[in-house]
């Protein structure tokens, strides 16, 4: 196998490792967020690339077709995805709540601020 027949694991391994890297690498709560997005887009696209039959039809019953395709991981795909908005919208409003009690998205600020109001408190 060569290297263009197998572009869609390479797209794959790229997405998730730019989505991991903006994750570790940046204090912004909201590209943080941004990140988990992009890196749970790279599973989506990597679990319907191996559900992906050559030559495989819908799965209708006829004696023309003798391969076919198991809709189930899309199925679940639409699933994941439909989760994925809910919690990256979740996760979006937390940011806004954050925001408003701290002023700021950074993590290191929030951390401060934090230790601030526990070194306060004793």
């Amino acid at each position: 196998m060569n290297f263009l027949e197998q572009y869609n694991y390479w797209i794959v391994i790229v997405l998730m490792m730019s989505g991991f890297y903006i994750v570790i690498a940046h204090g912004n709560l909201i590209k943080k967020l941004i990140g988990l997005t992009v890196f749970q887009t790279s599973v989506f696209i990597m679990y319907i690339s191996m559900s992906k039959v050559i030559g495989g039809t819908a799965p209708i019953l006829n004696e023309a077709y003798k391969v076919y395709s198991n809709p189930l991981p899309h199925v679940l795909i639409l699933t994941a995805i439909v989760v994925g908005v809910a919690t990256t919208s979740l996760g979006l409003a937390l940011a806004v709540r954050i925001k408003e009690a701290y002023g700021s998205v950074e993590e290191d600020v929030i951390q401060e601020k934090d230790l601030q109001q526990e070194g306060s408190q004793e």
